[in-house]
């Protein structure tokens, strides 16, 4: 008996266009299966189809046969599914409700009636798998460790079933070999988990059965290790060596806590070269998006001090004015936070130095076809180009990017990182980026620091790159 099984589905979400068309599937107890393809193609789809958010809270027009743990879910409620179900999606805040991590793991197993003592061990075992601390406040939480709380969340609730949606896109390398390590036990001890993933150079060695999923069908890859390998490849950099010193950002023992209940950063000293491609390093939760936010002025030090050479009439103002965004571009790690009108054309027009070169940038980031669409109607890939396409139209000074890569799969990973060295080169832009994405970390790098225990660590260039990510 399969754990998953579609038999000739198709669903259109407006009764008009198919994002699946007499679609079959399997995904089987004791295996990890991974579902690839490209962003917008119809993976998340399917995994609202088994959960049972589609029909039952996304509408549309469903057909076929959608078996689970070998019964069929038509009519059946999104409850009743969810008891052989876990699904871990993959905006991690949307899943977030508690105050606590504890309460929050909690949470699922309250609502499955699990006894309090059953609970307590759950949270003691999930925290410990997952490298959570059960005190911890989720909102102070990085984006790596909000990924590992809600697969926690998730795993506590036992489900024999489990589907992750881009689980590793914001974890550190060691992060996501614990979570892949952690699944492939799961798989082993009986599981079915099905993980849908772009960054397939980390889920490769833990993977038994690949799906690729496009033109609204899937279909199985018969040789797994051609087809992961033809997308793992390093991405070359094709901007010419940078040569500057200048400094734009000098950081002087710049430190940062939370009401003095956590210290995130500690003396950070550096600085970041006006003209330059600075890539930051380090796992998650060691503050690396503090300090994007510092340089940024969204946060002030709470010790410490950062000079920046962009404008003398900045420099008595320590908070982010509209003048200062102008030429400080931030692109949020998730980019729900920063995607507000109505339509793509508009989202991308709103601070573009002309429309015409918005329409010229959108083209770039291959969003241009879905210029009428309203942004949050997009999927997370569309949306993160989305978000960065809009923030580049405004031509800034400086390119702020906190894990731009998130939710491309290969083709548009490549197609982004040539994109953002074509406007550094023809803007001569500082770009400062966030990334635990190996295959385009180096392409995108003329400098390099890691962050490690709330100080600049290590200073180095494309080396460095290798040398963490070889570690």
């Amino acid at each position: 008996m399969s754990a998953i099984q579609f038999k000739g589905v198709s669903f259109s979400y407006d009764g008009k266009t198919n994002i699946l068309e007499d679609t079959n599937f399997t995904a089987e107890y004791g295996e990890v299966t991974l579902l690839s393809g490209h962003s917008g193609e119809g993976k998340s789809t399917l995994l609202y189809i088994v959960s049972g958010i589609i029909p039952n809270v996304n509408y549309g027009q469903l057909s076929g046969e959608v078996y689970v743990g070998g019964e069929s879910i038509r009519g059946r409620k999104m409850g009743d599914i969810c008891r052989k179900v876990g699904v871990v999606l993959q905006n991690a805040d949307e899943q977030i409700i508690q105050k606590i991590v504890e309460d929050e793991i909690a949470f699922g197993c309250e609502n499955l009636a699990f006894p309090p003592d059953k609970i307590q061990k759950q949270i003691e075992i999930v925290c410990d798998l997952m490298k959570l601390d059960p005190q911890w406040k989720c909102r102070t939480l990085s984006g790596g460790q909000k990924q590992r709380l809600i697969t926690a969340s998730t795993l506590a609730m036992g489900q024999r079933i489990v589907i992750l949606d881009e689980p590793l896109a914001n974890l550190d390398k060691d992060g996501a070999k614990l979570l892949m390590g952690t699944l492939r036990s799961l798989a082993k001890a009986g599981y079915c988990v099905v993980v849908i993933e772009h960054r397939l150079d980390m889920v490769l060695p833990y993977v038994d059965t690949v799906w690729h999923i496009g033109n609204k069908a899937v279909k199985k890859v018969g040789d797994k290790a051609a087809y992961l390998q033809a997308q793992t490849a390093k991405i070359e950099d094709g901007c010419p060596v940078f040569a500057g010193t200048e400094p734009l950002f000098a950081l002087d023992k710049v430190a940062f806590s939370v009401k003095k209940e956590r210290r995130i950063l500690k003396e950070v000293t550096l600085d970041i070269p006006k003209g330059s491609r600075t890539v930051l390093l380090g796992e998650n939760g060691c503050g690396k998006t503090t300090l994007l936010r510092l340089i940024a002025r969204l946060y002030k030090p709470t010790s410490g001090k950062i000079t920046q050479y962009i404008d003398e009439k900045f420099k008595q103002k320590p908070k982010g004015s509209r003048a200062w965004f102008k030429k400080v571009g931030v692109v949020y790690q998730n980019p729900d936070y920063q995607l507000f009108m109505p339509t793509v054309r508009q989202e991308v027009c709103f601070g573009a130095k002309s429309e015409a070169y918005a329409a010229e940038v959108a083209e770039l980031f291959g969003v241009k076809h879905l210029w009428e669409r309203h942004p949050q109607s997009l999927s997370e890939g569309q949306k993160r180009r989305v978000s960065i396409a809009a923030v580049a139209a405004c031509a800034p000074e400086v390119l702020l990017l906190d894990e731009p890569t998130v939710g491309q799969d290969y083709d548009g990973l490549c197609r982004m990182v040539e994109v953002l060295n074509e406007l550094h080169k023809q803007t001569g832009n500082t770009m400062v980026t966030i990334t635990h994405d190996v295959r385009c970390a180096e392409a995108l790098c003329d400098v390099a620091f890691l962050i490690e225990g709330g100080v600049a660590a290590r200073a180095g260039g494309k080396e460095l790159v290798r040398d963490y990510f070889s570690a």
